[in-house]
């Protein structure tokens, strides 16, 4: 798989959690990390939303739909929790990060076509998917402060291995058909 310079540095951010923004060792706040859940979800909704137009493989269109369904079931949940806890997501290096590289893979996206298209999104998905899960694993859930919060994180966890895993299936699948 290919890593442009914007994807590169995208998953670094997520991966090292914005390393240098946070103070000495210690990792984002619960309103940063509400933040950068919210922008994580949305930025992989949009790409979905895209595909789910472009996309030439059914598997690549059900894959799509299935990223819009699941990260927007995310951020009802995480933002029915942020109004519960009275918390304002607060933008951070990693969110502003998140949201730019996310708006240049649409970016790149829209200029291809067909199979092009395909692979891209797909191969993206799987870097995009493992990045969050380190993300996740590495500063995300050991930072979260507020037990619910936490919670939240742990449980979409699974879903998000699942997404990996259908992208490896699909990518699999696309590199056999020669598409």
């Amino acid at each position: 798989m290919k890593c442009t310079t914007t994807l590169c540095v995208t998953l670094l951010v997520l991966a090292f959690g914005a390393a240098g923004a946070w103070a000495q060792g210690a990792g984002p706040t619960d309103p940063q990390i509400a933040a950068i859940v919210v922008t994580a979800n949305q930025v992989d909704i949009d790409a979905g939303k895209l595909a789910k137009s472009k996309a030439h493989s059914p598997q690549v269109k059900d894959f799509a739909q299935r990223m819009i369904t699941d990260h927007s079931g995310v951020n009802k949940s995480a933002t029915e929790l942020v109004q519960k806890l009275h918390v304002t997501p607060e933008p951070n290096p990693t969110s502003e990060s998140l949201q730019k590289g996310g708006d240049e893979n649409i970016a790149k996206l829209k200029t291809l076509s067909g199979a092009a298209f395909d692979k891209a999104y797909i191969d993206h998905e799987i870097a995009y998917h493992e990045a969050v899960l380190n993300a996740l694993d590495k500063t995300l859930i050991p930072s979260a402060q507020n037990a619910e919060l936490k919670a939240l994180l742990v449980k979409v966890r699974p879903a998000f291995v699942a997404h990996l895993d259908m992208a490896k299936q699909i990518q699999t699948g696309l590199g056999k058909s020669g598409a």
